[in-house]
């Protein structure tokens, strides 16, 4: 791995304490607001998954590897989020209120939470670099560090009306990307050895984002009444990625 390599793979998860620094601007966003930010990234991360990993798959593998690598990212994905306790987005689980929740079980909620979000993007640039060098993988740094801005704040800003204090929420924005380098050196270090699994490397975290984008952030956004306003801003995220990816691909 080569030094400009090791920078792309660092930056995105870095990209998320930028988000949290906005709080000194932003002290009170308003739902309206969080929910466009989750929406937009769902679009980054949709066309992410589509242009920058599906279609690169398919290029250098046959469609039913595609396809089993896909579902296996998925189902992993999956796995972890029913096997590993956490809170969705903004502490809510499903028809339960973040107040009625400890603070320490909050804490622990949430780190999981952030865990098992930020996988399958450390895993998606790992993947990138490793399948197509800076061709590839600055494109999907570049997305993924774009929307890891609106999303640590968005992971960030709900803190504050819990008591938090606004340098605490900084730090968890700027701890939600902390997995991803590890995950995305160790995905480039695993497939760089193996070159022939690229396809389902790339599939695999194709399929893993996928299912965070559909379980999490588009229903998520979609639950406080400003569908129109999230879907909106999915559009414009994902027409950013698609400028991104013609300009560097």
């Amino acid at each position: 791995m080569d030094a400009e390599t090791l920078i792309w793979i660092i930056v995105p998860g870095l990209a998320t304490g930028v988000g949290g620094l906005a709080l000194l601007a932003v002290r009170r966003p308003s739902e309206q607001a969080l929910d466009a930010l989750l929406g937009f990234t769902a679009g980054v991360m949709l066309a992410a998954t589509a242009f920058s990993l599906l279609v690169p798959a398919l290029d250098r593998g046959s469609v039913p590897e595609v396809i089993a690598g896909f579902a296996a990212g998925a189902a992993t994905i999956a796995a972890l989020d029913a096997l590993v306790p956490h809170a969705h987005a903004r502490f809510r689980e499903r028809g339960r209120a973040a107040a009625e929740e400890r603070a320490e079980r909050q804490a622990t909620l949430l780190l999981s939470a952030l865990t098992i979000h930020n996988l399958p993007e450390g895993l998606a640039v790992g993947v990138a670099f490793a399948a197509g060098g800076t061709e590839l993988g600055i494109p999907i740094a570049l997305a993924i560090g774009i929307q890891n801005v609106p999303e640590g704040f968005a992971a960030a800003a709900p803190l504050l009306r819990t008591g938090i204090g606004i340098g605490a929420a900084m730090g968890v924005a700027a701890l939600t990307g902390v997995v991803e380098p590890p995950m995305a050196a160790l995905a480039f270090a695993s497939l760089e050895l193996f070159s022939a699994i690229l396809p389902l490397g790339l599939a695999f975290a194709a399929g893993a984002m996928l299912y965070v984008i559909v379980d999490e952030l588009i229903p998520e956004s979609h639950s406080h009444g400003n569908e129109r306003s999230a879907s909106v801003a999915l559009l414009v995220g994902f027409a950013l990625m698609l400028a991104l990816d013609n300009a560097f691909g």
